[in-house]
C-alpha cells in the first residue's frame, strides 16, 4: 500500500500518526513540506481530495493567519490558498494520502480511516 504522509517533525501529532503509520507495517513517503514547498495545484488537489476547503485546511494557531487577515469572514480561498504557498506553515498538519482516501489527521485517530 503506497502511503503519503505530508509532515512536520516538530508537530507532535504529525509524528504520532507516522508512527501509527509505521505501526501498520508501512514505511510511507514522508513530504516535509516545511523544506519542500507547495503549488498551488498540490494544494487545491490534496484538499479536494479530502473535502476541504483552503480555509477549512488552514492553520489558525500562532499569528500569521491573523496578521495576514487571513482570519477575516471575507477572506476568499484564493487568498487563503496563496498565503498558503508563499508560507506551508499555514497548511494544517498532517494530511495522509492513501489508496483508501485522503485526511486531515486531526485529530490523529482520522488517519485509522485511510488505513
Amino acid at each position: 500500500m503506497s502511503i503519503t504522509i505530508f509532515h512536520n517533525p516538530n508537530c507532535g501529532t504529525s509524528r504520532n500518526v507516522l508512527q501509527m503509520i509505521r505501526d501498520t507495517g508501512v514505511e510511507p513517503e514522508v513530504v516535509e513540506y516545511l523544506k519542500t514547498g507547495w503549488t498551488a495545484d498540490q494544494l487545491t488537489g490534496l484538499f479536494a481530495a479530502a473535502g476541504l476547503t483552503p480555509r477549512e485546511a488552514m492553520r489558525t494557531r500562532g499569528d500569521l493567519a491573523e496578521g495576514l487577515g487571513l482570519l477575516n469572514e471575507g477572506t476568499s480561498d484564493a487568498t487563503i490558498l496563496s498565503a498558503m504557498v508563499e508560507h506551508p506553515v499555514l497548511v494544517e498538519r498532517p494530511f495522509v494520502r492513501t489508496p483508501r482516501g485522503t485526511v486531515l489527521a486531526r485529530p490523529k485517530e482520522t488517519v485509522l480511516e485511510v488505513l
